[in-house]
């Protein structure tokens, strides 16, 4: 079994390094936040990821996996180092590097033999060749000559069903430059690799641009089932029709043909925005990927027409949401559309009363700015009771059997806006509600 480091633990890091010491490895995490290190030693999860709890606190327990601060002893007591630390967006779109820049040095400054370097993060083609750069700066400069890899293993992990995604795979993809290098991370893999899951193994440069090329795709499919939504109507189509009949063709499939209020997470808007960069920089024009992003954030603000269209004026109007994370079964609300759609709401004088399973603790922060007209709420009912419309932005489960037959009683008002598509239009109006579906 191989000895591993996995510097990060934000999603990608504490999901990898838990499900690799799962597989039999023995993990060490590394962060430089202390809190969430201590956390992690005492069984405390730092993000909301089914599955993922029995599994970091079974291999803590049988010292599998171990959390630490000390960067200096994970890089020179593991041979496999996998950098997972954010790539957060700049102001030009570009993936921001100073954090894998960074480890790259921590992990040249403490070498003390031959070494994988995993690039798990998502990075921009020739991110590789910079890492591979930077750590033979460092190791020229200390006057020492370790052999090293630099490998490109990009993540495709679903936030919400991250746990089963990285257990099975569509396909691992390993980017690298030397046999060796392949030979190691076939064995860091090899529970998948004998179960028959799908290698690709190609240069470093192919491997960073799968990565961008996949989550680009999906975004414009999105977007593309969006945009027939909205024309869908104008013209009295059933988008939802149209995405069933579409997904039978077996050159189209049916996934991410699900219309709403446009993508959000910490992957599509990123990744998107990045590559159409990477395009520019390199002379070349990406227009489906332009015109996904903008259309993106206009579909966003469609939603916010669509309320104001049916209400009017939302002065002394109070809505009841529904979910404000960017998925269900996740506590992330980066890029969510909420972050957009309830802002607006609240400027054209909209009372909010919210409640998501699991978003609250970040949506207290993240709606500071509209705290004085946002009431955070303990259930779906309590949201409900009183108000004018319910608008549901985050199709979590327990929000696809609500008991409206308890509407009346809490007095929710007739109006629903179901931007996720999740209840049956005719029905809905036979229950006597004004229901306003995505291109339905």
């Amino acid at each position: 079994m191989s000895q591993i480091a996995v510097i990060g633990t934000g999603y990608v890091g504490l999901v990898s390094g838990a499900l690799l010491s799962d597989f039999g490895h023995t993990v060490t995490c590394v962060d430089v936040d202390e809190n969430k290190i201590n956390g992690l030693k005492n069984g405390v999860i730092p993000i909301f990821e089914p599955g993922l709890e029995p599994i970091v606190k079974n291999n803590y327990y049988y010292k599998r996996l171990r959390f630490t601060t000390d960067i200096r002893s994970a890089v020179q007591n593991n041979d496999i180092i996998f950098i997972a630390v954010g790539t957060p967006p700049a102001e030009d779109g570009s993936a921001d590097l100073q954090y894998v820049l960074s480890v790259a040095g921590d992990i040249a400054t403490h070498m003390n033999g031959y070494k994988v370097i995993v690039n798990k993060s998502t990075v921009p083609v020739g991110t590789g060749q910079k890492v591979k750069a930077a750590v033979q700066a460092i190791l020229s400069g200390r006057g020492v000559d370790y052999p090293f890899d630099v490998v490109s293993n990009p993540e495709f992990l679903r936030e919400g069903s991250a746990v089963h995604d990285f257990m099975h795979p569509d396909r691992v993809v390993i980017g690298a430059e030397s046999q060796r290098a392949f030979h190691t991370m076939k064995e860091v893999y090899r529970v998948l690799y004998i179960n028959e899951t799908p290698f690709v193994e190609t240069n470093i440069e192919t491997a960073e641009m799968i990565k961008y090329a996949s989550n680009a795709f999906l975004a414009m499919k999105i977007t593309f089932i969006n945009e027939v939504a909205n024309v869908c109507e104008k013209v009295g189509a059933d988008v939802q029709m149209v995405a069933r009949a579409m997904g039978r063709d077996g050159r189209i499939s049916p996934k991410f043909l699900h219309a709403g209020p446009g993508f959000g997470g910490s992957c599509f808007p990123k990744d998107t925005r990045a590559l159409a960069k990477i395009a520019r920089d390199c002379g070349e024009a990406m227009t489906l990927v332009e015109a996904t992003v903008a259309a993106n954030e206009r579909q966003k603000l469609k939603m916010v027409e669509k309320i104001v269209g049916a209400l009017g004026d939302l002065h002394n109007k109070t809505l009841a949401i529904l979910g404000v994370t960017f998925k269900p079964n996740t506590d992330d609300l980066r890029e969510a559309p909420s972050l957009v759609i309830l802002p607006e709401l609240v400027k054209r004088g909209a009372r909010l009363k919210v409640y998501d399973p699991e978003g609250r603790k970040e949506g207290s922060w993240r709606f500071a700015s509209i705290k004085d007209s946002l009431t955070w709420c303990e259930s779906a009912y309590e949201a409900l009771a009183n108000t004018d419309a319910t608008v549901i932005l985050t199709e979590w489960n327990e929000f696809r059997n609500l008991d409206f037959d308890r509407y009346k009683e809490i007095g929710a008002g007739e109006y629903f806006f179901d931007l996720r598509n999740i209840y049956d239009k005719k029905s809905m109006l036979e229950k006597g509600f004004k229901y306003y579906g995505v291109g339905v």
